[in-house]
Parts: C-alpha cells; structure tokens; sequence
C-alpha cells in the first residue's frame, strides 16, 4: 500500500470526517465506537508527528475505512507511515501502549516498570515485599515513599489489551491494604493502597473505588494524569518501544531486569547482549531521542 497520498483541502477532509463519525470501528475489548479523525490525530501528535504526516495518515486510514475495522488494524497502519516518514523516536512514542503489552507475558517486567516510573516522579521505591498486616502477611508488587505518605501498589498486568480490571480486583486491593493500615508494627504500614493496570477498569472498580477511597491508575485515568502522562513526563519509556531492536533482543533485556529505553544507552552494556556493532549506533541514537538522555 502506499504512502504517499496527497494531503486533502481543510473542506474535503471535513466532508470525509463527517461521513466517517458514522463508521463504527471495533476496540480491543471488542466493544464497538464511531471512528474519530480528531482522536486518531490527537494520538499521532502527542508522538510528535508532523501536521502534513498526522494529515496523510488520517486520509490514508479515511481511504480504508470500513465497518468493525479494528483499532489495532489502524495502530499498525498507522505505524508502518510513522517508520517510513518520521524519525525514529517518533514512531517509538507513538507505540508506547504497545510497547507496555510487550513488557508480558508474566506480570513481573511490569512491576518493575511502574517501579521506575514512580522512582522517576520522586518517590523512593521497593518492590516484592512481604507486610504484615493486623490480621495476615501480604506480598506488595511495589511500596512507594514520598513526602512522608506511604503507598502499596498493586500491579494488574493483562497480555491482551481488551482485558479490563474489574470490582473483583478493586475489592481485594482494598481489603489487603485496609490491614495493612492496620498494621501493629509502623514499618509494616501503608497510608494508601494503589491498583494499577496497564489496560482499563470496569465502571463498577472505578464506581467502588471513588465510593471506598481506592487510588486507580490505568493508561488513561485518571483523565489527563494516568500512566502515560506519567511516563511521558518522566520520559521513562520501557525499552520494548526502541524499533532498533529485535523482539529477541528486548526479551533478553527483560529477562535480566532491564525494562528502561534509558538503560541501554551505554555502548558496552548493548555488547554485553549481543547486540551487533554495526546496529548499536542506531539503537543508541534512538534512545537518546526517545528518552532525552
């Protein structure tokens, strides 16, 4: 398919958006949605996609579109334009909710993620902890000092992106810290019990959490300050973003618990795992963009 297609008049590409509000796409939950131009380009420009490319894009996705296309479907194709108009770091950002899914299967890269994100925005930082608690012992994912306020976080990872935390998790979250805040001994106390996922909530766990006092984190909430705000802020971006590297070689970062694009933009430590000498300027250039480093 090419890409070169030709930027459409402000009045032609209005025409086409209004005929493509009625189009109803299909979301990763398998839920159905009216296609929105406006929220595609929103996503390309906070990637920092060009306005001729966030235009070109969308009248690309407008020539295809079709009733129950998926999200992911427009993502890839969406992508695959970032790699070959933009610069790299461009189409890294753009795949970050991507990249997140890839830190799986098991839950623990991702544990190790937030930890770094927390880290980043200040708190002080301990992961895989066994508290007591007033009635039993819990295992924390991760406990976070700031200021004087103590938070347990609870990390929800789901491999498949339609997957929501729902009440079930928000419950259980709640009665574990709730002891915990009970906790005869000071060291063994939280002040707040956190649940974060990488997908969504159910409106029941967000209902049941605004009523009870539960803290929820998700991709996108709060609105305008979940966890992708937090990372772009912080520019702490997982290292399965780099489009430099093979799927291969980011496992095997993971697998010795490098999660951070930051953490291999050292020239030796990419030797150490086998990355070829001729691809790591390439890679180092990337995550230098990436990440700001």
């Amino acid at each position: 398919m090419s890409t070169s297609l030709p930027v459409r008049t402000a009045h032609s590409v209005s025409g086409v958006h209004a005929h493509a509000s009625g189009i109803l796409i299909t979301k990763a939950d398998g839920e159905k949605e009216p296609f929105s131009p406006a929220k595609l380009e929103h996503s390309l420009a906070l990637a920092g996609a060009s306005t001729t490319v966030r235009a070109r894009i969308a009248a690309h996705i407008l020539r295809e579109l079709k009733p129950g296309l998926t999200t992911e479907e427009i993502y890839r194709r969406a992508f695959e334009i970032l790699k070959k108009e933009e610069a790299t770091p461009v189409a890294a950002r753009y795949s970050v909710k991507r990249a997140v899914f890839s830190l799986g299967p098991s839950g623990f890269p991702f544990e190790q993620f937030l930890a770094e994100v927390f880290r980043a925005h200040g708190w002080s930082i301990r992961t895989d902890l066994i508290l007591t608690g007033r009635c039993v012992t819990h295992e924390v994912d991760v406990l976070g000092e700031r200021r004087g306020k103590r938070i347990g976080i609870e990390a929800k990872f789901h491999n498949d992106p339609g997957g929501k935390t729902d009440v079930k998790d928000a419950l259980y979250v709640k009665a574990r810290y709730d002891d915990l805040k009970q906790a005869p001994l000071a060291s063994q106390r939280v002040d707040e019990g956190w649940l974060v996922t990488n997908t969504n909530f159910t409106r029941n766990a967000i209902h049941y959490a605004q009523c009870s006092g539960l803290t929820l984190l998700s991709w996108d909430y709060p609105k305008n300050r979940g966890l992708f705000r937090m990372i772009e802020e912080a520019k702490v971006h997982p290292l399965t973003c780099l489009t430099t590297l093979s799927e291969g070689e980011k496992q095997r970062f993971l697998t010795q618990k490098v999660v951070l694009c930051k953490a291999v933009t050292v020239p030796h430590l990419l030797r150490e795992y086998g990355i070829k000498p001729e691809k790591i300027p390439h890679v180092l250039e990337e995550a230098k963009q990436l990440c700001g480093v």
